[in-house]
């Protein structure tokens, strides 16, 4: 993990910590290992099966032909960081069920900067706010924000996709020179994508305080609704800065209550209904 970053003095103690961090909200399979080799500037790869060996303190979870790794105490994803391993992006499964943990939109700038990225995602969170959906920001730590609503248990990704087009649809309709559906980056026109689509069984996004592979050592971190109105830069959040900040506003997504999207699932229900006896 030496010299693995080395902008602005991001050491490998520094690492170590973030990764720590990583380890206490991470809790499910791990699908994919970014792993950086000999640094963020080497030939990097995604990995989803569990590196072999794996020392005994290591459990894993095999499903669908996949060996996922388990991050469910402090030494693994140390292990892991000894490998090189930048990077976690957990799959949006729980361990044992195939319901999702959460629901999240993918805000894509499609490009590296993006001056519009911040009021993007102010409009998609106003727009939850409308229908009593609590979410939270977070940074990717690349070019992208991700917006997390904590959920109860018992939805389906059937169910999410459904909320999840109709929210997006109602945003590229109303703000049709922001927001695109196009999933094909030549068919955008350099608007941003609304990305519901990636919220499905065996996908995954970067978790919530991993590190990224990136030379400004950038942490995906999650965002008071306040920090995103006032254009955060999503590159102030680093190795060397999260630490502080968890000791000063805590874990925003745990502070953040799970709850019911029934009400929402039955205005679909009967918005569609309506649609289909027009």
């Amino acid at each position: 993990m030496a010299g693995a970053w080395h902008h602005e003095g991001a050491v490998s103690a520094e690492a170590g910590r973030a990764i720590a961090v990583s380890a206490a909200v991470l809790q499910g399979p791990v699908p994919y290992d970014g792993s950086f080799s000999p640094g963020v500037h080497g030939k990097s790869f995604y990995q989803k099966n569990a590196p072999r060996p794996t020392p005994d303190f290591v459990n894993t979870i095999d499903h669908e032909g996949v060996c996922y790794i388990d991050l469910d105490s402090l030494p693994t994803p140390l292990w892991l960081g000894n490998l090189s391993t930048l990077e976690f992006h957990p799959s949006f499964e729980t361990i044992g069920g195939e319901e999702p943990a959460e629901w999240v939109f993918d805000i894509d700038p499609g490009r590296e900067e993006e001056p519009r990225l911040m009021e993007a995602a102010a409009l998609l969170g106003e727009t939850l706010e409308s229908m009593g959906i609590r979410s939270v920001p977070k940074t990717s730590g690349a070019t992208g924000v991700q917006i997390v609503i904590p959920i109860h248990p018992g939805y389906t990704f059937g169910q999410l996709r459904r909320l999840g087009e109709f929210i997006a649809a109602y945003l590229s309709e109303k703000h049709p020179r922001l927001f695109t559906i196009e999933r094909l980056v030549n068919d955008r026109h350099g608007l941003i994508y609304l990305d519901y689509v990636q919220h499905a069984a065996g996908k995954s996004l970067s978790a919530p305080y991993t590190p990224r592979g990136r030379p400004e050592a950038t942490v995906s971190t999650p965002l008071t609704w306040e920090e995103v109105r006032q254009g955060a830069d999503p590159k102030a959040f680093t190795l060397l800065t999260i630490e502080e900040r968890l000791a000063r506003v805590g874990d925003l997504l745990a502070q953040t209550g799970k709850q019911s999207l029934d009400d929402m699932l039955e205005f679909i229900k009967t918005w569609e209904a309506k649609g289909s006896n027009r």
